[in-house]
């Protein structure tokens, strides 16, 4: 896709998940509906193709959340790009309604994204790594402020430049390893499971062991389960057991889009209770179902007197010590804190979790333009844009980072349609000031 000189983007969005593809499509109705100058736009993306989790579409793993929570339901509950609508369009509407469940496998949900992605493929470039946002200086556009965005092709290894009054910053959680811990072929991380576990020979794979007790652990621990019969499958758990996910329908109101209101425009003692009660919600937890069907297998293990599945509570790893294709584990016991037992596996897999994202290092110089809070965090406003000082007329939005501002709803999707609607608002609402400023209103 190429770029005419010195054309400046409405706006830039930096990776190309459901996130941004979210905006692509507020974006495109917002222009189908109103007789507005076009809103232009472009998509980087570092993949080589679409994908979301690819590594944990395991078989038979469900949705967290109802199918309604789509890319654009709650925003416009008659987009083409709902899910319903791509059910119609695969002619599976009848199917799946009969099927009377609420929360699709994620298999279905992610084709439902491929689909919906595949009308912006004029938008889109994929192997596409923004290096750096900067503040451009002679760009040849007169007086009006633009961004300017490096991009690196990954192939190649080109550099290109793009113009842009807006960015939209969105590259995704960061996969997190405990301190000292290091991936390789035979050490994991769940964000990468499913690649690596194809790499392997499952004959080979006599002993796995999977740390975490959240629900990506527990759904790699039943899969593990299935697929290697010949196998020891231990769970290593912090906790004492797994705990349930709360899923309730008033404890699933904080995930509403009222409640970014509540907690945005809340008190520090409101925001604390947000955390303190409702964590339970989305982190460290697991579904009802998950946590059964694994008791029940151990249970009957138990019973038969062949027991390979096991679940060693309230341990964590101490150390991991690699040797050719061996791979010990030192275990930690967190009951008396003290005691160790070492566990020689073919395969580990780290189901801890993600870091959330932090624009600092992509923004370099042009972070010095952006308001901070006392803790060092960026300031944000209700409508997703980093705070910057007063000169600084261009918008850099966040899809991601600002649980600390907008709550738990920052980076899922139960709240993705309401927050790319949003974003597409405020960057419309913003422009006629520049237009004005250049002297065409």
């Amino acid at each position: 896709m190429g770029t005419r000189e010195h054309e400046i983007y409405d706006i830039v969005g930096i990776g190309f998940g459901p996130s941004n593809l979210s905006l692509a499509i507020a974006l495109e109705e917002h222009q189908s509906n109103t007789s507005d100058q076009p809103v232009t736009s472009v998509f980087f993306e570092r993949q080589a193709a679409f994908g979301w989790h690819r590594n944990m579409l395991l078989p038979q793993a469900t949705m967290q959340i109802s199918f309604l929570k789509d890319l654009a339901t709650f925003r416009n509950p008659v987009s083409r790009y709902s899910f319903v609508s791509y059910l119609h369009a695969s002619n599976r509407l009848v199917q799946f309604v009969n099927n009377q469940d609420f929360f699709p496998t994620r298999q279905e949900f992610h084709q439902y994204l491929e689909w919906a992605e595949s009308s912006f493929s004029d938008r889109v470039t994929y192997n596409a790594e923004v290096t750096g946002v900067r503040l451009a200086q002679d760009t040849g556009t007169g007086p009006e402020q633009c961004l300017q965005v490096e991009v690196r092709d990954t192939v190649s290894g080109a550099t290109r430049v793009v113009l842009a009054r807006n960015v939209a910053v969105s590259t995704g959680l960061v996969p997190r390893m405990p301190t000292g811990m290091e991936r390789d072929e035979r050490v994991w991380h769940s964000s990468e499971f499913l690649a690596k576990y194809g790499r392997m020979n499952p004959a080979e794979l006599k002993h796995v062991a999977v740390v975490g007790a959240g629900q990506s652990a527990a759904e790699i621990t039943k899969f593990l389960h299935d697929m290697l019969p010949h196998a020891q499958v231990s769970a290593v758990l912090p906790s004492y057991g797994y705990s349930v996910a709360d899923d309730t329908p008033f404890a699933n109101q904080v995930f509403d889009p009222a409640a970014v209101d509540h907690y945005y425009y809340g008190t520090e003692t409101t925001r604390d209770a947000f955390w303190r009660y409702h964590k339970n919600t989305n982190y460290s937890v697991v579904d009802d179902d998950v946590i059964r069907e694994l008791f029940r297998r151990a249970y009957e293990e138990e019973v038969a007197g062949e027991q390979r599945l096991r679940f060693l509570n309230l341990t964590r790893v101490k150390e991991v010590k690699r040797s050719g294709n061996d791979t010990r584990v030192v275990l930690h016991s967190l009951l008396d804190g003290e005691s160790e037992q070492e566990m020689d596996v073919d395969a580990l897999v780290f189901a801890t979790g993600y870091s959330t994202m932090d624009a600092t290092a992509l923004l370099g110089e042009l972070d010095r333009h952006c308001l901070r809070d006392e803790q060092g965090r960026h300031r944000v406003e209700r409508d997703y844009r980093v705070v910057t000082e007063s000169g600084l007329t261009c918008g850099i939005y966040l899809q991601g980072g600002t649980e600390h501002t907008h709550g738990l709803t920052s980076s899922l999707l139960s709240n993705i349609a309401v927050r790319s609607g949003e974003i597409a608002e405020s960057v419309l609402r913003r422009r006629p000031r520049l237009t004005a400023a250049r002297g065409e209103a």
